[in-house]
């Protein structure tokens, strides 16, 4: 009997050590596709602005990295709760290149992540000071605000253009005094968030349809919403270069005309990512220009 009994136990401890190795494999794979999930690019790209914003405004390293910190936070936030709630539309659209609806994510982890970079977030932005944070975590919630809500109205330009107008604010908020970013900054950032929006869901646009997405690019269709996109991230470029005083570089016509030309080839293919990707390059190459122009 005392054989049999500790056979009997070894067994068991066998059963629960696979039971819970399964368990663990199981959990690893839920959340092997958060990094996806939270949309990568765009995250790492206004993260990498921001930091260049904030040390050419003038920024200690502390600073420049608690902004980044901060901004970082809030766009994860962002991406896995834009994931989350994009669950079902695609599902719907076989939308296999998307985490949860492969299957490489799970819904309760990205919901815990989206929730867990968002409370980090607002003590890392009100770091910064009062005005900065509040700046911050406003275009923060713009965002979440797309995400569940403005994404299908006349409206889903609106939180792009809020949040990213006001992160040269979140940048100049948090310095000595408080001061705002020059008027010309702010409209350039935000012609820029929301040449981006329309960029950004062009290839979309078919699958948000058939799913009863309907914000303003779709209402417009992939034509008209690639070249309103041309529009406002050369506007954005414009205001760069023409808004602070002085004369324009040769740095600045330079990128007037790059921009133009490269925003013109990208938008005769409105249904593949390549505007996007212009609009990424494009602002870029407006931070060189921002540089020159932020430092004290």
């Amino acid at each position: 009997m005392p054989v049999r009994t500790t056979q009997f136990t070894e067994s068991g401890d066998g059963s629960g050590s696979a039971a819970r190795a399964a368990g663990a494999r199981s959990s690893l794979s839920a959340l092997r596709g958060l990094p996806a999930a939270c949309h990568p690019l765009p995250a790492a790209a206004v993260t990498l602005f921001t930091a260049v914003m904030a040390a050419a405004a003038g920024h200690g390293p502390s600073g420049v990295a608690l902004a980044a910190a901060a901004v970082a936070a809030g766009q994860l936030s962002v991406g896995w709760c834009n994931d989350r709630a994009d669950l079902r539309r695609d599902l719907a659209a076989g939308r296999r290149d998307k985490p949860l609806a492969a299957g490489t994510a799970s819904p309760a982890a990205v919901a815990r992540a989206a929730a867990a970079a968002l409370l980090v977030c607002v003590p890392l932005s009100l770091a910064a000071g009062l005005p900065a944070g509040a700046a911050h975590l406003a275009g923060v919630a713009a965002a979440w605000g797309y995400n569940l809500w403005l994404k299908g109205t006349v409206l889903s330009w609106a939180p792009y253009a809020l949040a990213f107008g006001l992160l040269p604010a979140f940048t100049t908020l948090g310095l000595p005094g408080a001061p705002w970013p020059p008027p010309w900054l702010t409209a350039a950032a935000a012609l820029l968030g929301a040449g981006a929006h329309f960029a950004n869901v062009l290839p979309d646009i078919d699958d948000d349809l058939a799913t009863g997405v309907r914000g303003l690019p779709q209402r417009l269709g992939a034509r008209r919403s690639a070249a309103l996109a041309g529009l406002l991230v050369l506007g954005s470029a414009a205001a760069l270069v023409a808004g602070p005083p002085g004369r324009v570089t040769a740095y600045g016509w330079a990128l007037l005309a790059a921009t133009a030309g490269a925003l013109l080839l990208a938008s005769r293919r409105p249904a593949g990512r390549a505007l996007f990707r212009t609009v990424m390059a494009v602002a870029g190459a407006d931070v060189v220009l921002l540089v020159a122009e932020l430092r004290p």
